[in-house]
């Protein structure tokens, strides 16, 4: 195991505390098979074609940059550069440059969250997992963790949040049908078949994010206007709603009334016509 001494560079500085540069660590040689990965660590899913272009590229000019790891018992763990360490192994390397430094495991959440929130690397739910962890398990207020990781109280509180959404949703965002723009507007709706109801709508009309404003707006004004409709004409109405994932009103008269069903497109008409049996498939 080779062993050298540098002090840290300053796109690792930013991770640490302000003193962080004037402490060196020390950079060892140490085997892919003795590195684990974080369980905290906020990112969860990896870009398969963007982790070999990364393997190509170690493969031809080595790891530039040592990845991160504290000791456990007689292995490391990893603490940032965990894509690094997954391309090394898809590259055939036996040992990685690695930063060796004891850390506890607030500091260790704190420094995962913040390399990948600089690299940009967090799907919208992942960095909400991580703001929920950073509060719960670490003891952070939301504004003693805005001022650590650099972004507003306002931008965590509205992440977490998210987290809020019913899981149909959150699946949604997770396949990236739904933007955290989308599913911020549908936390304005009260109640969780409002929500996936308009969900369904956006992905079906592939609404924008200033589309579905307006309708969550349209929903909530007609909310208002059948306040003083009978229960049970509410009741048909959300079933109906329900079963369709697209909106749906009911206008009675004094005899009679009649069904609203607005619809997108062609594509969505048919499949609102095959939902009522009105037209088979071919």
């Amino acid at each position: 195991m080779i062993k050298k001494e540098r002090g840290l560079g300053r796109g690792l500085d930013a991770l640490f505390s302000n003193n962080i540069e004037e402490e060196t660590c020390q950079i060892e040689e140490v085997s892919v098979e003795d590195i684990i990965a974080c369980f905290n660590q906020p990112r969860k899913k990896f870009d398969e074609e963007s982790l070999q272009e990364l393997a190509d590229s170690i493969q031809e000019h080595g790891i530039l940059q040592p990845i991160l790891v504290r000791p456990i018992g007689d292995r490391y763990e990893i603490i940032a550069g965990e894509r690094r360490w997954r391309a090394a192994q898809i590259a055939g390397l036996e040992i990685v440059p690695a930063l060796v430094r004891e850390m506890e495991d607030k500091e260790v959440a704190e420094v995962s969250l913040i390399e990948n929130l600089q690299r940009e690397d967090l799907s919208v739910l992942e960095e909400a997992f991580a703001y929920k962890n950073m509060v719960e398990k670490h003891e952070y207020t939301q504004e003693s963790l805005s001022e650590r990781i650099g972004k507003s109280r306002a931008h965590i509180a509205n992440t977490i949040r998210l987290l809020l959404l019913p899981d149909e949703i959150l699946k949604m965002i997770e396949d990236k049908q739904l933007s955290a723009g989308h599913a911020r507007t549908l936390l304005s709706l009260e109640n969780t078949d409002e929500q996936i109801m308009v969900a369904r709508e956006i992905v079906n009309g592939k609404m924008s994010v200033r589309k579905t404003e307006e309708k969550v707006k349209r929903v909530k004004e007609d909310k208002g206007k059948s306040i003083n409709r009978s229960v049970e004409i509410r009741d048909i109405e959300d079933q109906l709603q329900r079963f369709l994932g697209s909106r749906a009103e009911i206008m009675a008269k004094r005899k009679g009334g009649k069904i609203s069903i607005p619809y997108f497109d062609e594509e969505d008409l048919e499949r609102i016509l095959e939902l009522i049996g009105c037209l088979k498939m071919s």
